[in-house]
């Protein structure tokens, strides 16, 4: 609590504030709980059908507050997850700090051809990133300059604000619960999502981890690491198993709880298997 991880080169992550832990989850989704009637590996089991099933209201139950300190550019990105309440530092009341994003020479990369929205893993030549990072660099210089001129020139801070660039940092208290959280880190932990926001998931998952630990096992295992199909992916998939005998596999429950599934989980396992195979 209030620890603060830094974040790129200004940014940092504070958890100021939370609500409930993996017992809140278990007590909402038993309204007759009581505390201590319950073991840990039933709890466990509990929060994980749940997970597994969607059942995502005991999940609204935990709720997290973060202080954030992050790049407007990854703001406006952020923002889009509109399940949060969100309280922003404004330019109107408060002068913009001397504080931009500059990203290191490692990190600027060409356009992925295959992403519009991304960049590849290809490197640039270190001419065109150093001359990208020197030009950037005059440029926020200069741009701050001339909003710290205006304002000194009496001019609205509201309207001063609107020469600075997306790179300039901003803060805001973030608070949202559980299951959207869970949401947000799916998204955002993806290996498509924007570098610049990835390290903020990657510090908020590990804050999360730490005070719900069996709901973020449950979220890694159906959510973040799963693999869902489509119905025709589903029809092609019941093509190939249809060319497998299925009962020679020998999936016994043994086996499958020796993979880590639960008996519930081996018996449902199990039924997805069929109903696939009764697809095609």
């Amino acid at each position: 609590m209030n620890k603060e991880y830094r974040v790129l080169n200004h940014g940092f992550v504070r958890l100021v504030d939370v609500m409930g832990d993996d017992a809140a989850i278990v007590q909402a989704a038993r309204t007759s709980y009581g505390a201590g009637t319950k073991t840990v590996s039933e709890d466990r089991d509990l929060i994980r059908y749940l997970m597994r099933n969607n059942h995502t209201s005991p999940f609204e139950m935990v709720e997290f507050k973060f202080h954030i300190k992050l790049p407007i550019f990854v703001a406006r990105q952020w923002i889009r997850h509109r399940t949060a309440n969100v309280n922003e530092y404004s330019g109107r009341y408060s002068e913009m700090r001397d504080e931009f994003y500059v990203p290191s020479p490692s990190d600027v990369k060409k356009q992925s051809i295959n992403n519009k929205q991304g960049r590849s893993e290809e490197e640039l030549s270190s001419d065109i990133t150093d001359k990208f990072i020197e030009e950037l660099t005059s440029s926020q210089t200069a741009q701050f300059n001339e909003y710290k001129k205006n304002l000194d020139d009496g001019i609205a801070r509201e309207l001063a604000r609107i020469k600075l660039p997306l790179s300039v940092y901003t803060e805001w208290y973030w608070k949202i619960d559980l299951h959207n959280l869970l949401h947000f880190l799916k998204l955002r932990l993806d290996e498509h999502a924007q570098y610049e926001i990835r390290v903020y998931a990657n510090i908020i998952s590990d804050i999360v981890k730490s005070i719900t630990p069996l709901a973020y096992e449950a979220f890694e295992d159906y959510r973040l690491e799963s693999v869902v199909f489509s119905k025709k992916e589903k029809i092609a998939m019941a093509k190939i198993l249809s060319k497998i005998d299925y009962s020679e596999l020998n999936l016994t429950t043994e086996e499958l709880l020796s993979f880590g599934l639960g008996k519930r989980e081996a018996s449902e396992f199990n039924s997805k298997i069929k109903n696939i195979l009764n697809t095609y």
